[in-house]
């Protein structure tokens, strides 16, 4: 697990009023005695999908945020050799959003430990700031920013003791002699955000005072409190000066939107910055919410490699380890060059002609960015897919991988009895998936609309990062293919039916409020999966449900991979899934998901989850939803209690759901569509 380095808690404070970030000297200080730096740990898995740079990591006694890119550097100077994660086929899709400068993907700054006793790893760790920095005493409601509060963390194996205190504190009664430990102090919960992605404090001061200056102080005393009383709802704020009060519930919704400053800062918090200029009006939020962070990611499955693929993987090496300069000025000195990369590169197995090609190819100058824009503009996110599709599509290669951390997967023959709609199963014994995270979002998750550039909130100060966090997970799963002849035929019949009508019609309601900017240029129809993608993806859910009872792995732990597109310029037409199982911080899972491949116990699996999909606790209202005007939901036959996951699992929210692509539902026959897999009783 990663450790989090927090802020010195008595840095100076700068004129903006921000903590000055310098993790390393609380690091420094602990090596060989206490860790005063240490505040937490998280998984890379979490780092990367739910507390990554700007988000909002909840501790024990206080909040803290991951900082950006460029406070990671000097932790990463603390090694000579920094760790770079080879995955070319993905570091272009990255290069291609973020510009040809990004030159590495990297795990997160963790060592694991050899021996228990050992410090190994001490001096490593994510930078963070504490954020929210206004808090609230839980003796007097004192509220105030963090100077005003004695920071105290001396367990080094207790971070989860850190916390800031009021020292002396009066309490609610007044007590002058005051509280000889302190009272805890907790973050304030309120901040503004934007749709540019701008995060800030609450003015707190300018609220309470309806935008006016404290009548009887320059620099007044504030208290926050929460009335528990059934009339009154959210916090109170007091001016301890002038008695002035103000409720927090004013500040929620529309109307309470007009009430709060009218421009934004501009504030990234994670990158202690400023931009220059905000259109967008600041809205309230709470700390907790979920859509105070949305990562923007990449993953991919790594294969078996091509030839161009391996000569891709050494020049990205080379890049990587040896860096730009170097390789220019031993471009023609190759006896050098390898003095220079050993122990970095192994070269031992390449001839000069070998190596200077692949120097050569390291070197090659970037296209033009007009160039780079236009493809980014025109990218699909199926592109990533295909050639995992396309290398499930022939089995004669599968006996030929070799790469024990790679993909290792198997044709499982069927069992007679198993749906004929089902077409062939696949058990993947052992895979590896590389993430990257692209940058965040807030308010709305990012949908990779054209509007991206200007919505993806950057993670370094110059917007032009040269490296980006990437993970490795490993683990296993089943890939099932239905019929794709069957699947064509069905989904020419859905398109013609109502509820795919009303689906499109809800669809392009939806994406017209979500993202005003560019819905007047793209046609919402393009956005919107095909049927058949509402099928598998439906089906991936009933599945990793019944799964998750007899795998040993959780429901959360089970993750989808949806092939489901129609055929293109170049790319054939897919219709199949991949339940999975990852893990980042081990060397695999246990087998438990890829023993279900069994064809007997895949066949009773298949029946029992379909069956159980035919029933809701929630029908015939679930049964028969289907979105109408205004309504703009993205899923129809599907709820909670039948077909959601839980958000680790679904690539796309619980969106796309509709369990009559999947079965005929007896109270549904009225809308005319026929499912897939027919009948459940006649499964």
């Amino acid at each position: 697990m990663s450790e989090l380095i927090d802020p010195h808690p008595e840095a100076e404070m700068p004129h903006n009023g921000e903590v000055s970030l310098d993790p390393l000297r609380d690091a420094e200080e602990g090596l060989g005695g206490r860790n005063r730096a240490k505040v937490g740990s998280a998984r890379p898995s979490s780092l990367l999908y739910t507390y990554g740079p700007g988000a909002i990591m909840d501790l024990p006694n206080f909040s803290v945020m991951p900082a950006g890119l460029g406070d990671w550097e000097p932790i990463w100077k603390r090694r000579e050799n920094i760790p770079n994660i080879i995955e070319p086929r993905l570091l272009d899709v990255v290069r291609l959003h973020l510009g040809p400068q990004v030159t590495a993907l990297r795990p997160f700054p963790w060592q694991p430990k050899k021996m228990g006793t050992s410090i190994e790893g001490t001096d490593l760790g994510i930078p963070a700031r504490v954020f929210p920095q206004w808090m609230r005493c839980t003796g007097c409601n004192l509220l105030a920013p963090l100077t005003r509060f004695n920071y105290k963390n001396t367990q080094p194996f207790r971070p989860d003791q850190a916390q800031f205190t009021h020292e002396r504190c009066p309490g609610l009664r007044g007590n002058n002699k005051g509280s000889k430990q302190g009272r805890p102090a907790v973050p304030a919960p309120h901040l503004l955000t934007c749709a540019n992605g701008h995060l800030d404090e609450f003015p707190y001061d300018l609220w309470v005072h309806r935008g006016q200056k404290c009548v009887k102080a320059e620099n007044p005393d504030l208290q926050m409190r929460d009335p528990n009383l059934g009339k009154s709802v959210g916090s109170i704020i007091t001016c301890v000066a002038c008695r002035e009060t103000r409720g927090m519930a004013e500040a929620q919704g529309s109307a309470g939107r007009e009430k709060l400053p009218s421009l934004c800062r501009g504030r990234h918090p994670h990158l202690e910055d400023f931009d220059s200029e905000c259109d967008a009006r600041p809205a309230f939020i709470m700390m907790g919410a979920s859509n105070l962070w949305f990562a923007s990611t990449q993953s991919i499955i790594v294969m078996p490699r091509s030839e161009k693929e391996v000569k891709e993987i050494l020049a990205a090496k080379l890049r990587a380890e040896l860096g730009e300069k170097r390789l220019t000025r031993y471009a023609d000195d190759l006896e050098t060059l390898r003095d220079v990369a050993e122990g970095k590169v192994d070269l031992t197995q390449l001839d000069d002609v070998e190596l200077s090609a692949a120097v050569k190819e390291a070197l090659a100058p970037a296209e033009p960015d007009e160039v780079r824009e236009n493809k980014r503009d025109n990218w699909d996110p199926t592109d990533l897919l295909v050639p995992e599709w396309r290398y499930l599509q022939k089995p004669t290669l599968f006996p030929q991988q070799e790469d024990l951390n790679g993909l290792m997967v198997t044709e499982v023959p069927l069992s007679t009895e198993l749906h004929p709609q089902i077409k062939r199963v696949v058990a993947v014994n052992q895979m590896k998936k590389v993430n990257a995270v692209l940058g965040f979002t807030r308010l709305d998750e990012m949908d990779r609309v054209n509007d991206l550039p200007g919505r993806l909130v950057k993670l370094t100060r110059n917007a032009r990062p040269t490296w980006i966090p990437a993970t490795e997970d490993r683990g296993e799963g089943i890939f099932l293919q239905l019929d794709l002849d069957a699947v064509e035929l069905w989904e020419q019949e859905i398109i013609r039916s109502s509820v795919w009508k009303a689906h499109r019609q809800s669809h392009r309601r939806n994406f017209a409020r979500r993202f005003s900017e560019t819905a007047e240029q793209i046609d919402p129809d393009l956005r919107l999966p095909a049927p058949r993608y509402w099928l598998l993806h439906t089906l991936a859910h009933v599945l990793i449900r019944e799964m998750a009872m007899s795998s040993g792995y959780g429901a959360a732990s089970l993750t989808e991979r949806i092939y489901g597109w129609t055929a293109g310029p170049d790319r054939d037409a897919a219709a199949g899934l991949l339940i999975c199982t990852t893990a980042s911080d081990s060397e695999g899972t246990l087998g438990g998901l890829v023993a279900l491949s069994a064809p007997e116990r895949l066949h009773a699996l298949v029946v029992s989850a379909l069956r159980r999909a035919s029933r809701c606790s929630s029908d015939p209202i679930c049964a028969v939803r289907l979105p109408s005007d205004p309504e703009d939901f993205l899923h129809g036959a599907a709820c909670h209690c039948c077909s959601f996951a839980s958000e680790t699992s679904c690539e796309r929210a619980n969106r796309f759901l509709d369990r009559r692509f999947l079965l005929d539902l007896p109270s549904a026959n009225s809308d005319n569509v026929s499912g897939f897999f027919g009948r459940a009783d006649a499964i």
